[in-house]
């Protein structure tokens, strides 16, 4: 009987809509629960996951059997309704639509873990949209600065 195997890591980073700082010290630890619990149930396999305010990071074992669109529409949606029904912020939370997704070999698991691990630290020296376009540029994914993010004036 034939089977599938892959070895699929992805490295996903999204924002908070305007880029507003909502996810709070208080409730982030138990979003990332609610993440890790979405993902695991698509039978995807959490490596990573922690971000700052503004913004979440996320290293997966991707599984084929699920478009990558499909689940961030599931993690995004789902996780801003539980926010939501949770009353955590007093407006209404919404992530920005789009996302960047970058793949890594297993012999690179190990730095991005730490990268992500280390985010606190990391954003002492760079911001997130210096951060991001970083990552477009190491990739060489071409991109338009008009639509990198959307800003609440």
């Amino acid at each position: 009987m034939a089977n599938t195997y892959t070895q699929i890591h992805l490295h996903i980073v999204f924002a908070v809509k305007g880029r507003q700082s909502l996810i709070q010290p208080t409730f982030k630890n138990e979003l990332y629960k609610y993440i890790s619990g979405i993902i695991e149930n698509h039978e995807h396999k959490l490596l990573a996951i922690n971000g700052m305010p503004d913004h979440i990071h996320i290293l997966i074992g991707y599984r084929p059997s699920q478009s990558l669109p499909e689940l961030l529409q599931d993690i995004k949606g789902d996780s801003s309704k539980w926010i939501n029904s949770k009353g955590f912020i007093k407006d209404k939370f919404e992530w920005q639509s789009g996302y960047g997704a970058f793949s890594y070999s297993k012999s690179q698991l190990k730095d991005v873990i730490n990268y992500i691990e280390n985010q606190e630290k990391h954003h002492r020296k760079k911001t997130f949209h210096e951060e991001y376009v970083e990552m477009l540029q190491k990739f060489e994914v071409d991109y338009n600065q008009k639509y990198l993010f959307e800003t609440i004036e």
